[in-house]
């Protein structure tokens, strides 16, 4: 173990020693950069527009075919609250109606506990329902947040991501590594 541990610090501070080039820029008339004006309060704004109404913030990052899906999961769940919450009632009620003695409710062919269990089981689909609409209406200014944020990032195709075999001075061996270039 200590072995190992002294092999890789060696490794780590060979691969500290390597010589670094600089970057070199050489400009190129075949391609030209335009000037992008970038506005950092987009994301705020993005933000604040899907807190006031979901889908704002996506109608603002002009990405208008998510704001269907905003809606449909925001009302899903609240649909999957209503249904559980009336279900979760007319089994109270009639619970509480058969411990006032009346037994000619809609659930007559139940016993007691299985209406204390189809109570707990509403309940239970009612307050995860409740969960998820918080969780999708945060979820719904996140990514009106974020899209605003990757929208001001630079991705034409002079930027390029590509494998590189470099070898290693202490052990002469060809490590892999990743080499970013950007062409201008």
């Amino acid at each position: 173990m200590l072995l190992t541990c002294f092999l890789l610090g060696c490794a780590a501070r060979a691969q500290v020693q390597q010589e670094v080039k600089p970057l070199t820029v050489k400009p190129s008339d075949t391609t030209k950069l335009k000037a992008v004006t970038i506005n950092p309060l987009a994301p705020s704004k993005a933000a604040f527009y899907s807190a006031v109404l979901p889908g704002l913030g996506q109608a603002y990052n002009k990405k208008y075919w998510k704001i269907p899906l905003v809606y449909a999961a925001i009302g899903t769940s609240v649909y999957a609250y209503i249904f559980n919450n009336n279900k979760y009632h007319a089994y109270r009620d009639a619970y509480k109606n058969r411990l006032l003695g009346l037994t000619d409710d809609q659930f007559s062919y139940l016993d007691d506990s299985r209406l204390i269990q189809a109570q707990r089981f509403y309940q239970r689909n009612r307050d995860l329902s409740a969960l998820l609409v918080g969780v999708f209406y945060i979820l719904n200014i996140v990514e009106a947040n974020v899209d605003a944020h990757l929208m001001q990032f630079n991705v034409n195709d002079n930027l390029s991501l590509k494998p590189d075999l470099i070898q290693n001075d202490l052990t002469r061996r060809q490590n892999l590594g990743i080499g970013v270039s950007l062409k201008f």
